[in-house]
């Protein structure tokens, strides 16, 4: 049975939520264990690539595709592309700041600010206009971005901020490289099985056999070879099939079908159930000002929901399209 493009971009903003909250706590709870943030990158893209590599190679002998680096669907300034901002910085940013500060900041700072992004990113590449309404929710998501980071960079400049302040940099740029790969899916209507295969043909070719390099060389610090196998299949199941596969997919049909804004607006339960989510199953404490934030930024997300509304829902491209 096929879906109504509706019904298809509701349920992937559903299987997006789930997804994204899971890899915020999952995150998380990995600092606590022995794999480093480039460990949990390497297998994040050895999972996903066991699923994704051979598809790609199939749907380049099946329908002839003209693609790159023989399984990536995309020409190669594409794959480069996607693979740079939602593979390489997108993975390392992300895992790094959760290894320097708590999961709630993640949960605000990431979903939080990706709509920050994306809609000024769209406004400057795409020539999309930003209403008076979504100005407004834009204004409370800086608001709730400074009330949780804000002092954490103010104990930073009194020199007794330790290393959160980084954490939080790190969640903000990791979602201006997210912001940055819905630019592309959008401008050059990426198809969503396509892409995500490109972002792992990427990370293949380039980060996962140089770690694995440096890593057997011990010229950098890794947990591989010390971490339990249970602890690697988690990863690769957690980070690599279901954050990439799973989610990678899921977020970008919700582009494809809502646009690149709508669809990070979308996200607006991710903070809250992320946040709630830490405090329950990892015993984060939730300050006053961490709420303050949350809420600050969830109310911005959901009036740039309610601002894009009134905007026509983009036609997602066919496979060939994105190929162009």
């Amino acid at each position: 049975m096929r879906l109504s493009p509706r019904a298809a971009g509701l349920l992937a903003a559903v299987v997006t939520v789930a997804v994204w909250t899971g890899f915020v706590i999952s995150a998380r709870a990995s600092a606590r264990y022995t794999l480093t943030p480039f460990d949990i990158a390497f297998l994040r893209f050895v999972g996903a690539g066991l699923v994704l590599l051979p598809w790609g190679f199939w749907l380049l002998r099946r329908h002839g595709l003209r693609g790159s680096l023989g399984v990536s669907p995309l020409p190669l300034g594409l794959t480069a592309g996607v693979g740079l901002t939602a593979g390489l910085l997108y993975s390392l940013g992300a895992y790094s700041a959760f290894f320097l500060a708590p999961a709630a900041h993640g949960a605000v700072l990431m979903p939080g600010s990706l709509p920050l992004w994306t809609t000024l990113l769209a406004a400057f590449f795409l020539g999309d206009r930003i209403t008076p309404l979504r100005a407004a929710g834009l204004a409370l998501i800086v608001a709730g971005d400074l009330m949780v980071g804000g002092p954490s960079l103010l104990q930073a400049f009194s020199g007794d901020g330790g290393r959160v302040w980084i954490g939080d940099l790190l969640f903000m740029g990791a979602a201006f490289s997210w912001g940055c790969y819905t630019m592309l899916v959008r401008r050059h209507r990426l198809d969503a099985v396509h892409a995500t295969i490109a972002v792992v043909a990427f990370m293949a070719v380039t980060y996962v056999p140089a770690y694995a390099l440096l890593a057997l060389t011990g010229t950098v610090a890794s947990g591989l070879a010390a971490a339990p196998w249970l602890e690697i299949v988690t990863q690769m199941v957690l980070q690599g099939l279901l954050s990439v596969v799973v989610s990678g997919i899921s977020f970008t049909l919700m582009v494809q079908y809502w646009g690149p804004v709508r669809s990070t607006m979308v996200t607006a339960s991710v903070p809250v159930l992320s946040a709630l989510g830490a405090v329950a199953l990892l015993g984060e404490p939730l300050y006053w000002n961490l709420l303050a934030g949350l809420a600050l930024a969830t109310t911005g997300i959901v009036l740039g929901v309610l601002s894009s509304r009134a905007s026509p829902a983009p036609v997602a491209a066919a496979p060939q399209e994105a190929l162009r």
